[in-house]
């Protein structure tokens, strides 16, 4: 008996075949042949839904390519990740790609200091292979189950989702959390879970997200769905796919913040266009809502388009500068973190942090005086009270 041959891919690709497999990413249902991707990648619709790029696999390496140039039409190939076996494929052809064509489908460019650029690059080989495929990846069935369940658990009507990165969780994120649920019977929260290592770890942004959540949001009107956010969920074109995705899941909608990269006017074929133009043969609503910030003047939280005060009054909502204030180990004023989420992660990144936790604790602050042991992130959350606490004068 012949020993079958292998292509080893990495667990990007592995995920990204499986959101085809499991039926969420609709009405791509497959590896697309030569034919499929040139006219995918001149036309940008497959089936009549928009598709900026084509939908392939061709895995880089040299072991790869030396297979993938000797593989026959209805061949049986093993898929390896990491030196498991998770899939296989049944071949139908191979064909060059054209790497400048493909990078600027994705990116809308073929600078290599790109990020997204460089990424692919280092990953995207020289030949696909397509064909019928099977691969292991329970999470997305897990997923798809937990959305189902809780929409008929809610007997939602109305489905609202949001693709957040939540890095870390701020006022603002809240603030659009509760208006879409106000206006929906469910929101699903597609918490990314990038492969790169640019964020904090998803169990640190779940852990903060559900912090906030359990306190201050009913259980049942939201549910975290963890998003693998793949390559081709990165480019100039993530949001027709975002918006496609969760449409596949059930949703009647997706939330996005008017500071979305891919909300831009771009040229599509000499003519002006937006993503609502592309967007409009999938069947869900895209709802963009307004940059909020802190206004000093107002006291609270305001939307930049009806704000009558200056920019100079504002205190902007910066992911990049709160989390160097929390990976310094400071805590980021309550304004712009709720206590509960900066103490979340704060336990998390340093823990063990205090000697005589317990003794601080019962030096500088109040108690009910009960005896209480004390876990870092209480502490952290009594602490912020007491920032809090008004000042003598």
């Amino acid at each position: 008996m012949s020993i079958r041959k292998s292509l080893y891919i990495d667990t990007e690709a592995l995920s990204t075949l499986a959101l085809v497999q499991a039926g969420l990413m609709a009405p791509i249902d497959r590896l697309m042949n030569k034919l499929e991707a040139k006219e995918v990648n001149e036309k940008k619709i497959y089936k009549g839904i928009p598709f900026p790029f084509a939908f392939v696999l061709a895995p880089k390496g040299k072991r790869n390519d030396e297979v993938l140039k000797t593989l026959k039409k209805s061949e049986t190939v093993d898929l390896f990740c990491e030196d498991n076996k998770v899939g296989e494929i049944i071949v139908d052809e191979t064909f060059p790609i054209n790497f400048e064509k493909r990078l600027h489908n994705i990116y809308g460019t073929t600078d290599p200091s790109h990020p997204g650029v460089k990424n692919i690059l280092s990953r995207l080989g020289s030949q696909a292979v397509c064909g019928e495929y099977h691969v292991n990846y329970p999470i997305l069935e897990d997923n798809k189950r937990r959305v189902n369940e809780m929409i008929q658990k809610t007997d939602a009507k109305f489905i609202s989702s949001m693709m957040l990165t939540a890095n870390p969780l701020n006022r603002a994120h809240e603030r659009m959390i509760r208006q879409a649920i106000s206006d929906s019977d469910l929101l699903i929260i597609f918490l990314r879970k990038p492969f790169s290592l640019d964020t904090l770890q998803y169990e640190i942004r779940y852990n903060a997200l559900n912090a906030f959540i359990n306190n201050y949001i009913p259980r049942n009107k939201i549910l975290i769905i963890p998003f693998e956010n793949t390559y081709i969920f990165a480019g100039q074109n993530a949001l027709i796919l975002e918006a496609n995705l969760v449409k596949n899941y059930g949703c009647n909608q997706l939330v996005v913040g008017k500071n979305h990269e891919g909300l831009g006017l771009f040229y599509d074929d000499n003519r002006l266009s937006s993503i609502f133009d592309h967007c409009k043969n999938i069947d869900i609503d895209i709802k963009t809502v307004d940059e909020y910030v802190y206004c000093n003047t107002c006291k609270t939280l305001v939307s930049t388009e009806n704000c009558p005060h200056g920019q100079h009054h504002h205190i902007y909502y910066h992911s990049e500068s709160i989390m160097k204030l929390i990976k310094s180990g400071l805590v980021p004023p309550p304004i712009l973190v709720r206590k509960e989420v900066s103490a979340s992660i704060l336990s998390a990144l340093f823990p063990e942090r205090f000697e005589n936790l317990q003794q601080i604790h019962d030096s500088l602050m109040p108690s009910n005086g009960l005896l209480e042991e004390l876990s870092e992130e209480q502490f952290y959350i009594k602490l912020i009270d007491l920032y809090q606490t008004s000042s003598l004068t």
